[in-house]
């Protein structure tokens, strides 16, 4: 069981840091829903 388990995700990754669907391919084996996925640039 996981913390993730039946919760809806918001990704919001960082292009020079963790990308979005590097980030939603970790959470694949939960139970999770990824909602919304993005890379985005903070500057």
């Amino acid at each position: 069981m996981s913390v993730f388990d039946g919760k809806k995700i918001v990704i919001i990754g960082d292009r020079d840091g963790i990308p979005g669907p590097a980030i939603a391919e970790c959470l694949k084996n939960t139970q999770a829903e990824v909602v919304y996925s993005a890379t985005e640039c903070f500057v």
